[in-house]
């Protein structure tokens, strides 16, 4: 009894341990700030008036949103009540990640037809964000706002192995400055011409709304005809052809028209073979690729694209 009356007693004259203090989060921080008031344009420039943040800024489209800055990075009153700690940034984009970035622009740019697809476009899949390519406060180029001034090397960042193609003997002309990539290419992501070409290439322009971009220079190899090509019709223009460059004249993908031809018309039969019959009629016809005349197939069938005369592509 006495050794219990002792620790009691000496329990009593200690104090009760203080709580330990709350440690907020960044996000949590960041969720608070949501909720402040909106300070408008001048507070910001009150201290970004001296960096490159505000330079250009009062000429961009972005300035004239309802809020201005807080448009884009949310209400800015408990940043500027802070000091500018980058935790009271309701969305600081430098430190978002892509997904947030993308949900963000698209709280203004969804009803843009050409970013329908942009949530499973190759670019978003692969961490390519908006601000991967785009610079709101310190755009290099007016047109699109991007963080370079020439589109193309904006491009090659990353797709290097598509700037060497450009410089092979026959190519599209785009280091020459007469074509962009964006001609072709929706870096926004796009949708399939049609749904047999479902395996082609998700970042096309359409041409004539549903149409490989291809046609918009190309027209005279649209069509329709009465007697198509069924390659372009299913698999596109770049089952023959490279878009980029190519070392073959015409942009193909293989060595010669032969081999290029072959490659689906393997020569089922005595096709291709030699033979003693030659060429009889066209239902039959038989091609020794040993002879020169047949190692040139558009030598004969010159419509290869389409013909509305022939079936064959003769003419």
């Amino acid at each position: 009894m006495l050794l219990l009356a002792v620790l009691s007693t000496a329990m009593m004259g200690q104090e009760a341990p203080s709580a330990a203090p709350v440690v907020q989060t960044s996000a949590q921080i960041r969720a608070a700030a949501a909720k402040s008031g909106f300070v408008g344009n001048t507070g910001c420039r009150n201290c970004h008036k001296h960096d490159a943040i505000w330079n250009a800024f009062p000429q961009n489209p972005h300035f004239q949103a309802k809020n201005g800055c807080e448009s884009c990075h949310g209400a800015g009153q408990a940043h500027v009540d802070a000091g500018g700690d980058i935790d009271t940034v309701v969305r600081p984009f430098s430190i978002l990640k892509p997904a947030e970035i993308v949900a963000s622009c698209l709280s203004c740019h969804a009803k843009e037809f050409n970013r329908a697809n942009i949530r499973r476009s190759e670019h978003t899949n692969h961490d390519v964000a908006c601000t991967s390519c785009h610079s709101i406060h310190n755009a290099k180029s007016p047109r699109n706002l991007l963080a370079k001034k020439d589109e193309r090397e904006l491009c090659y960042q990353c797709h290097t192995d598509v700037r060497s193609q450009f410089d092979l003997p026959s190519k599209h002309r785009v280091n020459e400055g007469l074509m962009s990539c964006s001609d072709c290419h929706n870096p926004h992501g796009g949708s399939t011409p049609t749904a047999g070409m479902g395996q082609s290439s998700k970042m096309l322009n359409k041409s004539h709304s549903s149409e490989q971009p291809c046609m918009k220079c190309h027209v005279d190899k649209r069509g329709p005809f009465v007697f198509a090509h069924q390659a372009g019709e299913i698999d596109g223009c770049t089952t023959c052809h490279k878009p980029h460059g190519s070392t073959t004249s015409k942009l193909l993908s293989r060595p010669t028209v032969t081999m290029q031809c072959q490659e689906c018309h393997t020569g089922s039969g005595p096709f291709g073979t030699r033979n003693n019959r030659g060429i009889t009629t066209p239902d039959h016809a038989n091609h020794s690729m040993v002879d020169p005349r047949y190692q040139r197939c558009t030598g004969c069938h010159v419509a290869i694209h389409g013909s509305n005369v022939h079936y064959r592509f003769l003419r």
